[in-house]
C-alpha cells in the first residue's frame, strides 16, 4: 500500500488529496481537502498559511509521498506566479519533511485518470469518484485535482518515480518489490 498526498497549488485555495493505493491499482480516500488564504493578506501571509496547512495534513496523515501539480504556463501571469509560489511551498515543505516530491503536469494527470489528456474537470471528478468509490463528486475541483494527481503518481511509477529523488524507505522498498511481482 502506497500513501500519497497530492497538492493542487493554488495561492487561494490549495487542493490537498491523500489516497492510499495498492499495487493492483485500486485506492481508497484517506483525507480531501482546500487550504485556503485570504486575498487580501499579505504574500508572506499566505504562503504561511499554505505551508502549515499542508504541514498539518502531512502530520494527520503521514503520507509516503508527494505529487505536486506542475505550474504551467498561463495568460494570466499573476495567476501563474501565485501557483508557482504555492507549488514551492509545497515542495519545500515535503523536502522539510523528508519526503520525495515529484511533479505531473495537468495533462499527465488527465490522461492517467480519464484515460484522456485533455479531460475536463467535470471528467476527472467522475473518474475520481468512480476509483475512489465516492457516492458524490469530490468538490471543489482544487480538491478532485488534488486526488488526480494522488493516483497518477501511484498509477506511474509511485515509489518507483518517487526514488529517483532519493534512497527508498522499507515501505517504499516493499511497494516497489510488489510491483514486481504484479508484473510477474
Amino acid at each position: 500500500m502506497l500513501r500519497v498526498l497530492g497538492i493542487d497549488p493554488g495561492l487561494t485555495r490549495c487542493g490537498v488529496g491523500v489516497v492510499d493505493v495498492s499495487p493492483d491499482r485500486s485506492a481508497r480516500l484517506v483525507h480531501v481537502g482546500v487550504v485556503r488564504s485570504d486575498p487580501g493578506a499579505a504574500i508572506e501571509q499566505r504562503l504561511a498559511l499554505i505551508a502549515a496547512g499542508l504541514r498539518a495534513v502531512i502530520d494527520d496523515h503521514a503520507p509516503e509521498v508527494v505529487a505536486v501539480e506542475r505550474v504551467f504556463a498561463q495568460h494570466n501571469r499573476q495567476t501563474v506566479m501565485g501557483t508557482a509560489q504555492a507549488s514551492g511551498i509545497a515542495l519545500l515543505v515535503a523536502g522539510e519533511r523528508g519526503l520525495p516530491a515529484a511533479t505531473h503536469t495537468p495533462s499527465e494527470v488527465k490522461a492517467a485518470v480519464t484515460g484522456y489528456g485533455a479531460a475536463d474537470k467535470r471528467q476527472v471528478q467522475a473518474m475520481v469518484a468512480r476509483v475512489l468509490r465516492l457516492d458524490a463528486l469530490p468538490q471543489p475541483a482544487d480538491a478532485a485535482d488534488a486526488l488526480a494527481l494522488a493516483l497518477c503518481h501511484a498509477w506511474r511509477g509511485g515509489r518507483a518515480a518517487a526514488a529517483a529523488s532519493g534512497p527508498l524507505t522499507p515501505a517504499q522498498r516493499a511497494w516497489a518489490d510488489a510491483e514486481r511481482l504484479a508484473r510477474r
